[in-house]
This record gives structure tokens, sequence and C-alpha cells, in this order.
């Protein structure tokens, strides 16, 4: 886990001592710091808990002076965990009805996770009451009301993570739920300020001899207060809510809606010019700055990110790390593409070699190469490469149906464009001939090796390898590497990254040939793609606001939590 991430135990507790032995029995094997916030019990649970605490060092026991409800319980106890360090609290119910055993999942999600609330999701037996699980129901139309989404699949089970930042800076701002109102309104609110959740199925039983403090009545009124409350607030929000779509990962959204806003670019370009043009980038980023909610919530998570491993590793912050300059250093990519698409870009004048890079290219060299590039920089700067004597033909693999699209803007309107785009939705057999010709006539060929394919493979699994990127595991495709040992050529990282008003192309060799022994070959993959991580986080800290992944890089699509 990253040195960053540091998750306890927070049960709180009302009268609940018969059950805390066996609770605490199933947590040891995790060894995890426990937090038990006694609400308030009677004296018998009292010395219980006292008993127990010292029985397992690692259980601290937190006490209320009187009965106050879950949820100044668990605010308390969130409390008393930010004071201890603790950046994440796994909150489980003291009537051992959740399954503990699914802790490590739960675990592993808010890892990649950071800044959700992972909730489980209950699935029930025969033993939940019949007037709860209906109950439960009309909680959840509520819910979707009150967010005016589907994404909160279940806002009440007490089996959760909390990120411990979030919650407190909520609390902060605004009065939450005392009781048995606590689970549900926290979770609304989170939302609302931007915390998304994630959701895992687990198994939730019902013990024979289990004690309910649920008020019938009593709880009930305060549920139904709060989605007043709730409700009202969700009125001024709504604007925002309808504008806002939980950020998605690039394979489940369409890059470009049409070829219009393609074609106007470039039609803006050839009457106006490239100075003209950049004049109205800054309104245009202005524009999409303020309204594309995840594409800024994902930057914004991407340079928390840098300036923590930048203060980890005492690296120097480079001015402007602010989302808005980010929006700004993608438009002006995308000018860049425009320019290397009709040809306008020029090797030298607006593309210069870092030291090294020219000698680790090769431009001289006849034989053929796969350029394993990224998202991170201006890769079609590639494209002034073509344009000197001699120069290469240079093929982009690209996985994304929306590449064809792309295609047909460059036969229409920049016909001259270097790179020869080739779209496809998986690496398959043919694929792997048709860029072996292209090698063999000593053509390059192009993929990027930080973006998954577009779709799963059979069984809804992604074919991806889980490698430390920035402080958390991410996962990076498996076929970009296996596609190259097969094709046992010369790999070439290279980046063209923004550096003193002038792009700079960073190339080093990568392999020559990529070899995957079959019999150690999962262990010779997971080393490969731990390399080209090491290696991407590098060159990503050279120019932080050149990481052109709006999405959050640490998940998978949505599918892949379906588990």
């Amino acid at each position: 886990m990253s040195v960053t991430f540091r998750p306890c135990v927070l049960i709180p507790c009302y009268n609940h001592g018969a059950m805390m032995a066996t609770v605490l029995a199933r947590l040891a094997p995790f060894e995890l710091p426990c937090l038990v916030v006694d609400d308030g019990s009677e004296e018998h649970t009292r010395r219980t808990l006292a008993h127990l605490a010292e029985q397992h060092p690692q259980v601290t026991l937190l006490r209320l002076a009187k009965n106050s409800g879950k949820g100044v319980a668990v605010m308390a106890g969130l409390k008393a965990c930010a004071e201890r360090g603790f950046t994440h609290a796994i909150q489980v119910d003291a009537d051992g009805q959740h399954a503990i055993e699914d802790i490590p999942r739960f675990l592993a999600l808010a890892q990649r996770h950071p800044d959700a609330l992972i909730s489980g999701q209950p699935v029930y037996d025969d033993s939940i009451p019949r007037a709860r699980l209906y109950g439960r129901w009309i909680t959840h139309v509520w819910v979707w009301i009150e967010t005016l989404s589907l994404q909160l699949k279940d806002s009440m089970c007490g089996f959760r993570v909390y990120p411990i930042a979030p919650v407190m800076q909520l609390a902060a701002r605004t009065s939450l739920g005392k009781r048995m109102d606590f689970d549900t309104e926290v979770m609304v609110r989170l939302y609302w300020q931007g915390n998304t959740s994630y959701f895992l199925p687990t198994r939730v039983t019902y013990p024979a001899d289990g004690v309910s403090h649920f008020d019938a009545l009593k709880d009930n009124v305060r549920i139904s207060l709060m989605h007043t409350r709730l409700f009202l607030g969700m009125l001024p929000r709504i604007p925002s809510l309808l504008m806002r779509h939980r950020p998605q990962h690039w394979a489940q959204q369409q890059e470009v809606k049409g070829l219009w806003g393609m074609r106007l670019m470039l039609r803006v370009w050839q009457l106006l010019g490239r100075k003209a043009f950049t004049l109205l980038l800054w309104p245009v980023t202005a524009v999409y700055w303020l309204t594309a909610r995840s594409a800024r919530h994902a930057s914004r998570q991407w340079l928390r990110r840098v300036k923590q491993v930048m203060a980890q590793r005492q690296i120097p912050q480079p001015p402007r790390l602010h989302s808005f300059f980010h929006f700004l250093r993608f438009g002006q990519a995308m000018l860049n593409k425009v320019a290397s698409w009709r040809g306008e870009m020029h090797l030298h004048r607006d593309l210069v070699f870092a030291p090294g890079a020219s000698e680790a290219l090769g431009l001289d060299d006849p034989q053929g190469k796969l350029l394993l590039a990224s998202h991170l920089g201006d890769v079609e700067a590639c494209r002034a490469l073509a344009q000197r004597e001699g120069g290469k033909t240079i093929n982009a693999l690209v996985f994304s149906d929306n590449a064809q699209r792309f295609k047909q803007i460059m036969e229409e309107m920049a016909p001259q464009a270097g790179i020869n785009l080739m779209p496809v939705t998986d690496i398959g057999p043919e694929t792997a001939i048709l860029i072996k010709e292209k090698l063999d006539r000593g053509e390059w060929v192009a993929i990027v090796g930080d973006r998954i394919a577009v779709t799963p493979q059979r069984g809804g699994s992604w074919r991806v390898i889980w490698s430390d990127f920035m402080g958390q595991p991410a996962p990076f495709p498996q076929g970009p590497f296996i596609l190259a040992s097969i094709l046992r050529c010369p790999v070439v990282l290279i980046f063209a990254l923004s550096q003193q008003g002038k792009l700079t192309l960073h190339c080093e060799p990568f392999a020559d040939p990529l070899l995957l022994p079959r019999g150690e070959r999962q262990q010779a993959l997971q080393q490969t793609v731990d390399r080209y991580a090491q290696r991407l986080e590098h060159y990503a800290l050279l120019s932080p606001l050149d990481w052109f992944n709006f999405f959050d890089f640490w998940q998978l699509p949505e599918i892949a939590e379906k588990e």
C-alpha cells in the first residue's frame, strides 16, 4: 500500500458488548488499528469493552459521556482517527452483521479512489425483516431524487470506508444527522460536495439474537425530516446536479461528439491563422473550464497528486499548477495538433530535441521502430519528423472507433498530414500483421501505453497490469507490451513536452527487442509495465501540465467494480 494511505477500523458501539468479542476476533487477521467508540453504553457493556481493549493491543477505546446517537459516535471517532494520522476509517457495525472478511476488497478500492466513499451494497439472506427491506427501497428512491442520479446504490449500509479529510471538511460546513439519519445524509452531502461513492456487493445478515436500536417511530421521523432537508437542499443545486456527470474512464467516453467542431477549428485556423486563433484560446478555455465539471475534477485530482509527490521528493513546484492552466495547456496542444495536421510544425523551430533524444531515436536508421508514447505531451508533434529530408512515415495506432472521425477530417481538410492513423478496438493477429509489414518497410509505428482498450475481454474483465504510478496503483494495458514482444523490433519511449516555451522531444531506448519469455511471461510483463510506469512518472513530473488524461486514471471503467 502507499505510505500515504493509512486505514483503521472504526466501530460505534451502544450496548453491543456480547457481540464485540466475536467482531474483534474476526478483525484480528487484518492487523488494523481499531477504534471502538462507546456511545454511552450501560455498565455491563462498559466493563466488557474495557476488558476487550486490554486483551487486544490494537484496540483503542473512546468513551462518550452519554448516548448521543450513531452519527455523533461516528463523527467523534473520525475526529479521533484524524488526530492519530489515519486517512481512512472502515466503519463496521458492532452487532456482527457485516462480512468483515470483505475488508481487503474495500481497502483496495479505497486506495484506488482515496477521495471517494466506499460502501457496501448489501446482499441479504432471509434473515432481514421485510419492513426493513421495504423501508430501504423508499430511502433509495429519495436519495436518487436528492442527487438527481442513480449512482448512489445504497445509502444505508453501515459497512463503509470513509475518506476522513473530505468528511471532516463537510462536517465543518454543515450539521449532519446525529442518529440513524447520519449514514444517508453524509453520503448525499459528500456527493453534493464532489466526493463520489463506489459500491461493492457484500453479504449482510441479521443475527437471531441481535440487538437493534432502531426506533420505528422516532427514527422514521428523523429520516423523514432528513429527506425533507435534503430535498430542499437539492432544489438550488438542480443546475449543477444536472450538469454533473461522474468522471468516466476514457473507454466509456466519446472523445469527439461529431465532425462539425473539428471542421470549424480547421476553418478558423485557415481564415485567421495561428496567432489570431491563439488569442481565442483563452475565452474558449475559460468556458470549457467552467462547464466541464468532470474534466475539471480529474485535473484537480491530478494536480493534487503532483504536488504531493513533489513535496515528498523535495522537487520544486513549477508555476501555474492550477486546473485552468492545465486546460489552457491542453488547448495549446490542440493547436499544435492542428499545426501538425497542416504541416506547419517544423523541426528545430517548433520542436527541439532534448540531449540524447536524436541519437536514441535514430533518425537515419533504416530499421522500423515501435514508438511507445502516451497521453503526456504533444504526440502529434512527431509529424515534424516526417518533414525532414528522408523523413520517416509515422503510423499512429489509436484505440478508439472515434479515430475514424479524425482520419476522415484529415482526408477532407488536411491531406498533407504525415501521420497515418490506424484505428483499432483491440490488438489481434490482423493488426500485428499489418504493423509488421509497415516495420519491414522501415516505417515507424506509434502506440500509447497508458490507456486500456475500449472494451473488456469476455467475462467482463480488463487486460491490465496494475503498477504504482504517482503513489497509487494504476491500471496499464497489456496489449502494447505484448504486441512489442511479438514484433521483435526496437522500442523507443517518446514524449514531446512543453518546456521553456518550446516543445522538447524526449526519447530513450526501451527495449531491443522486448522479451517476454514464455515460462516467466507474467513476471516479465509486470516488470516491463513497472518500468514504463516509472518513466511515465519521471517525465510527467518534468511537465505536469502536459498530462492529458482528463479522467480518474487510477480506476477501471464501472464494469470492473461489479464483482
